[in-house]
């Protein structure tokens, strides 16, 4: 399949004709991958039970976890959903169109296919022009995961999505980087009490100062489990994954750790990558076998380049990635979903002066480098 590539000159003054044949397309069954607010989406008819098959065939992903049905306006959703309880009715009024997903009990009109066996529905409006515009063109909700063979950090531009997908969809629209950087807040609005299933841009305390009483799912920061039904994505398997071995420094001394760590891996014969805040970035030694990326000097920073830093290190030749920790609050929380399973949750804390394995299987070509002196903790 010859995979044919639009490039929206203008997202601020978009015109129907450059998506009306991805429209269409999508309306005939096949898939489109095309930018959001969030990171790039692989898009089909949320309708089309052997459309959604073909997502995860493209992608490699399990069929049981879950797809997100987009939409355009407010005036879509009460045809896929049997009812918008009073805290997603709040929620969408705040926060729509925007980077929340919203978990509702679904209509029949929704294959399982699409909600990976569910009876529950996925749902968010995006504020992306081109992705408001390709929705409303197609006429029918846009089921649309990470454009990224599964597993993989998901894809914040264009030529993330060509790396992946070439060969196997129709088209992919490209719009540019993105914004934000990491995928949609997801919050479960099905049941009595609001439960936040994947963090996102739109925080936590975000979401309490609108609605009051937010739970938080535990699999937020478990390592994935097999027995686990996922009610959303990125829940149950491993994501965001770079091929080099990963280790992800926390504690309150993460940055100190991490200097430490970079360099015992630089004695050893390693070219380790590094991905940390600026303030830890600009404490580094100079002239070593690093590849630095500076992740920005606040946490919205680090969360933009995060998926972007992670896929460069597949083609600087690095033999283990090193990333910095960061506080659990506001939108460090997504950050540390995201760089914790990037890293398959092997962890090192630093603490008084020093540095404890925590969580995780260190990789074998680690061991001798970050066992010897770090007691489980």
């Amino acid at each position: 399949m010859e995979t044919k590539r639009v490039k929206i000159e203008d997202t601020a003054r978009i015109h129907d004709r450059e998506l009306l044949e991805a429209a269409e397309i999508l309306r005939e069954g096949g898939l489109v991958a095309f930018p959001t607010e969030t990171v790039y989406g692989l898009g089909a008819n949320a309708l089309d039970e052997e459309a959604a098959k073909r997502i995860y065939a493209a992608k490699g992903r399990p069929s049981d976890n879950p797809l997100i049905a987009h939409i355009s306006c407010m005036e879509e959703l009460p045809a896929i959903v049997k009812e918008i309880p009073e805290a997603g009715r709040k929620l969408a009024e705040k926060y729509w169109p925007g980077p929340l997903t919203m978990i509702f009990p679904k209509k029949d009109i929704v294959p399982y296919g699409t909600t990976g066996g569910l009876d529950t529905v996925a749902v968010r409006m995006p504020v992306d022009p081109v992705a408001n515009c390709l929705i409303h063109l197609a006429g029918v909700p846009i089921a649309a995961p990470s454009a990224n063979t599964s597993g993989r950090p998901s894809p914040t531009k264009a030529e993330h999505v060509i790396e992946d997908m070439d060969g196997k969809i129709e088209m992919i629209i490209d719009g540019g980087a993105v914004g934000i950087g990491v995928e949609s807040t997801i919050v479960d609005v099905s049941g009595d009490v609001p439960t936040l299933l994947r963090p996102g841009a739109i925080t936590m305390e975000m979401l309490r100062e609108t609605v009051g009483r937010v739970e938080i799912d535990p699999a937020i920061q478990a390592p994935p489990s097999a027995d686990l039904r996922p009610k959303a994505p990125g829940m149950k398997y491993r994501h965001y994954a770079p091929t080099a071995p990963m280790l992800l420094v926390e504690g309150p001394e993460a940055s100190l750790g991490l200097i430490r760590l970079a360099i015992m891996a630089e004695a050893h014969g390693l070219r380790t990558g590094v991905i940390a805040l600026k303030a830890t970035v600009d404490h580094f030694p100079k002239g070593g076998n690093f590849v630095i990326h500076n992740g920005g000097a606040t946490l919205e920073a680090y969360a933009g380049t995060l998926f972007h830093d992670l896929r460069a290190f597949d083609s600087e030749g690095v033999d283990l990635i090193l990333g910095e920790g960061v506080r659990e609050d506001q939108m460090g929380l997504a950050i540390m979903n995201r760089l914790r399973k990037s890293a398959g949750h092997n962890i090192i804390w630093a603490e008084g002066g020093l540095l404890y394995h925590r969580s995780g299987a260190v990789p074998e070509c680690l061991r001798t480098l970050v066992m010897e002196g770090m007691p489980e903790r």
